[in-house]
């Protein structure tokens, strides 16, 4: 049995926790708020194991954050034991007018009286969960979403003023979170993976978003963008702990 009490306090929610769509929604929107997107294990060769315990610990215990098969795969967890009836879907991640490979994305459908894409595990994403079925455009904080069906493929794309900016495609059939170990092993080993090629750490702030990118800060509030190079490693540790809670000199755990 998962520790629901812990989740939620390390969340900071306080609210509902019946099995609605306002409960999503707020849930959704605390986890973004509070565990950031990070790939900080991997840099040092921590691996990353995906296993719920082992999540929990990580995620909760030691009140860090994760990479989508991390952060998706604790709180489709969190979501069941709360008996939300939740999906693992595997996604494509687009890039450069392409999509990647098989489980290069993990992403949840939630199904209620409506079907919703939920995904807490995208870095600069949508802060609630999507419409899966909805077929116009999703406007939140002024970024353009859209889902479209396409025979059993569906993309979820962001768009802006200079077309599409992000986003993925996916089908509905169900995974299991071991289906993504082989790539979830890829991602922190391989040289042609993102997440090897540089350390990141970005958090959703009430007024815009938190991020470290190796040695630059860049924290956006309101629309206004600020950047800014960190000038040593103890900044950067400090940084770390002021806004997203994580000292890396802690020891791992198991």
């Amino acid at each position: 049995m998962m520790d629901i009490t812990a989740y939620l306090q390390r969340i900071d929610y306080h609210g509902p926790l019946a099995p609605t769509a306002e409960t999503l929604r707020a849930l959704h929107l605390a986890h973004l708020l509070a565990a950031p997107f990070e790939n900080l294990d991997i840099h040092p060769g921590r691996p990353i194991i995906l296993d719920e315990k082992r999540l929990f610990h990580k995620i909760v215990e030691r009140r860090r954050g994760g990479f989508c098969y991390e952060l998706n795969g604790l709180f489709a967890a969190l979501l069941r034991e709360l008996g939300f009836d939740v999906t693992l879907l595997s996604a494509r991640v687009y890039d450069n007018g392409d999509f990647g490979p098989e489980f290069d994305h993990l992403v949840l459908l939630v199904q209620l009286e409506e079907r919703w894409l939920a995904d807490v595990g995208f870095g600069d994403s949508f802060r609630e969960p999507l419409r899966l079925d909805e077929p116009g455009d999703q406007i939140q904080d002024g970024c353009v979403y859209g889902i479209a069906q396409d025979g059993t493929d569906w993309t979820m794309l962001e768009r802006g003023e200079e077309g599409i900016c992000d986003g993925y495609k996916f089908t509905l059939q169900p995974r299991r979170l071991a289906d993504f170990a082989d790539m979830c092993h890829y991602q922190q080993t391989s040289p042609d993976s993102h997440f090897t090629q540089r350390r990141i750490c970005s958090r959703a702030t009430p007024e815009g978003r938190i991020t470290l990118s190796d040695m630059k800060l860049i924290v956006t509030a309101r629309g206004d963008r600020r950047e800014r190079l960190l000038d040593s490693q103890e900044e950067y540790a400090a940084i770390l702990r002021e806004h997203f809670g994580i000292d890396l000199s802690l020891p791992p755990g198991p």
